[in-house]
């Protein structure tokens, strides 16, 4: 039977595999694209 301490290291290792994800996920080449993108969003429009 599981106890407090069993499910505290669960949710530990969930946690660090769902960071794990987002790194990677961050980083990936085929999302660069979108980032920059995002990143000029503020810039656009400014043109009068």
């Amino acid at each position: 039977m599981l106890d407090i301490n069993d499910l505290r290291s669960i949710a530990t290792v969930g946690a660090l595999i769902s960071f794990i994800g987002i790194l990677a996920w961050a980083w990936a080449k085929s999302n660069k694209n979108n980032f920059d993108e995002a990143a000029n969003l503020p810039f656009e429009g400014d043109e009068e």
